[in-house]
């Protein structure tokens, strides 16, 4: 039967209560796929009626970002509309951070924005840890009785699930054979890219449909400028890459640099700046070679770096006529416009599926194994252990910075399949309120994939191999991809814990991981190779600049003393692109003291940010 189509939100948001009644379990898709229009007139509809009650089991609940700090506010709110996208506010989300969420509304999320909720009491006791693949059971579990997603029209007359296939498949499949009993609710949204394969449904599998006279703007994730760091990590990780092997990357900059590197790998023109590294590799990591039979693509989420590989043909090999199997994303308006305009028999060649069978080896496992063969699941962590444990969703506190996700499902992918390896991969320090500590450490009150788990560990020094290995040799490995100025204090603690022997000391050759090194290294190939944006920008040339120089000033802010050098440079006269950048931010013509405290340590970031 056909579905019951409406224009109005919040008619159709009425027609839900009526048909389940006055406790809905509602089921939403993480990121992108959440229909947002009728979702705030569901929860504006139960905020109205106490008789009503709501529960929400969703994750990643997408927000335009409102900075606080100044300057990112003042970088941000003017290119606000152009940078995200006009995306609507969720509701939900808005009287979560208030603090005026309606008692008969409940949220559960088992994935969080990065950073979005942490000091938020009532997120922080309602999160759901759970990996990916387990979250579709959690959900089960709580027999939803509304699903709602956003879809795109299909010149078929069908709809596809497009961005989120992750979790939405595998439970209207359950729907299918009955095991659920759930309402399907529908928002059309047609800059949404129609996928094919696995999420497209027939019309009639959607109960109610939202056909808004003015769909919503997409939510865009803008790209970031890739650091050196970042840019060392995705050359290291590019050595560890078989040609006709598998490969998962997560989202970000470090996403970006990894594919970077594999595309100059593959036009022949990484060789020189892999001899030009200052820092010990080992002679098992020497994959450089362009790509002959080309790689297949396995992962939770499609990114911006999945998708270049894939145009530039390195991303080639196909498992079933795919070169691509991918479980969701959230991109940019270029990526979903990219997607649109593909042709379908290429478009067709990116598979969306649930991330039962992205994340997992479950069901028809035989052919996962043959297809997923050198399989290199790519991973960013927060802090790593001298013994190999990686931290990667929360602090020592219980705080939920982000979640679980799929991060243990690809580590464990990669111990059960053969020749395949795990790379966590983070930056060796961290620098805030002007003083720098090391993300390699000697133990951290929680984790996220235990030492036993320990597989390869990339920072921009190197690259440890820690498989197989005993604690003195993967402590000995992590302290060479250790920072320098960190090295002595935690092999001082290593020995304390009799854990290395007591007259180790670290090879020459590993005392050199500074920050000038690197510099030095990555700054020679800035100019023509190793862009600050890899894969374009939707930021000006100056909004471009003031990134790269605000974050420096982001981790000096609240020392004096870090802070001083930059307002003491930008003392002396100015140039016509710093006149912009200023102008930019409104402080070309600062009129209190603060103010003009503020433009001079733009000025000397800016200064600083050039060399």
């Amino acid at each position: 039967m056909a579905p019951l189509r409406r224009t109005d939100a919040d008619e159709l948001a009425h027609e839900i209560a009526e048909r389940v009644g006055p406790d809905m379990r509602l089921a939403l898709p993480l990121g992108l796929g959440k229909p947002v229009t009728l979702v705030n007139a569901l929860t504006r509809l139960v905020a109205d009626h106490s008789d009503l009650h709501l529960t929400i089991f969703t994750a990643l609940t997408l927000e335009v970002p409102d900075p606080s700090d100044d300057l990112a506010h003042r970088l941000m709110a003017p290119a606000r509309d152009r940078l995200f996208g006009a995306y609507p506010q969720i509701d939900y989300a808005r009287w979560l951070h208030d603090g005026t969420l309606p008692d008969n509304i409940e949220v559960h999320e088992f994935f969080l924005m990065a950073g979005n909720w942490l000091g938020n009491d009532t997120m922080q006791r309602t999160y759901v840890s759970a990996n990916y693949t387990h979250a579709l059971d959690v959900l089960a579990a709580r027999r939803p009785n509304v699903l709602a997603q956003l879809v795109a029209p299909m010149e078929d007359d069908g709809l596809s699930l497009s961005c989120n296939t992750d979790i939405t498949a595998d439970l209207l499949e359950m729907r299918r054979a009955g095991e659920q009993d759930f309402i399907v609710a529908g928002e059309l949204n047609p800059a949404l890219p129609p996928m094919g394969g696995t999420a497209r449904i027939e019309a009639e599998e959607a109960d109610l449909l939202l056909d808004p006279p003015k769909p919503f703007e997409l939510f865009s994730s803008p790209r970031q400028p890739v650091s050196d760091a970042e840019y060392a990590i995705g050359l290291h990780v590019s050595r560890l890459v078989p040609d006709g092997g598998t490969l998962q990357i997560g989202i970000g900059a470090l996403g970006d640099a990894v594919a970077r590197a594999l595309l100059l790998r593959a036009r022949g023109e990484i060789a020189d700046i892999h001899d030009a590294c200052p820092f010990p590799i080992g002679a098992r990591f020497t994959e450089g070679r362009p790509f002959e039979t080309g790689l297949y693509a396995v992962t939770e989420m499609l990114v911006e770096g999945i998708l270049q590989l894939f145009e530039a043909g390195v991303i080639r090999r196909e498992v079933a006529g795919k070169a691509i199997h991918a479980g969701f994303f959230v991109e940019t308006r270029d990526f979903y416009r990219r997607l649109r305009e593909m042709p379908p028999d290429r478009r067709d060649r990116i598979g969306m599926e649930p991330v039962s069978f992205t994340n997992s080896l479950y069901g028809d496992e035989e052919a996962k194994r043959e297809a997923r063969r050198d399989a290199r699941f790519v991973n960013t962590a927060m802090k790593a252990t001298l013994m190999g444990a990686a931290v990667s969703d929360g602090t020592e506190d219980g705080q939920v910075v982000s979640g679980v996700g799929g991060q243990f499902n690809f580590v464990e992918q990669a111990f059960a399949l053969k020749d395949a390896r795990s790379i966590l991969a983070l930056p060796a320090t961290r620098t805030r309120r002007g003083k720098t500590e090391s993300n390699i450490v000697w133990s951290y009150g929680h984790v996220t994939v235990p030492r036993h788990m320990r597989d390869i560990v990339v920072t921009e020094y190197g690259i440890a191999d820690l498989r197989g290995r005993c604690d003195e040799d993967v402590i000995a490995a992590m302290l060479s991809i250790t920072d320098a100025r960190f090295q002595d204090e935690l092999l001082k603690q290593a020995k304390k814990a009799g854990k290395i022997a007591r007259d180790y000391t670290l090879p020459p050759e590993a005392r050199d991981n500074t920050p000038d090194n690197l510099g030095r290294w990555i700054g020679a190939f800035r100019a023509d190779r190793l862009p600050d944006f890899p894969f374009d920008t939707d930021f000006t040339r100056t909004e471009a600049r003031l990134l790269r120089a605000l974050s420096r000033l982001k981790k000096v802010s609240g020392s004096r003393r870090a802070l001083a050098p930059f307002v003491l440079e930008g003392l002396r006269g100015i140039t016509e692109d710093e006149e912009q950048a200023l102008a930019r931010l409104d402080l070309d013509a600062p009129g209190t003291w603060k103010d003009r405290l503020t433009a001079r340590a733009v000025r000397g970031a800016l200064r600083r940010t050039r060399r």
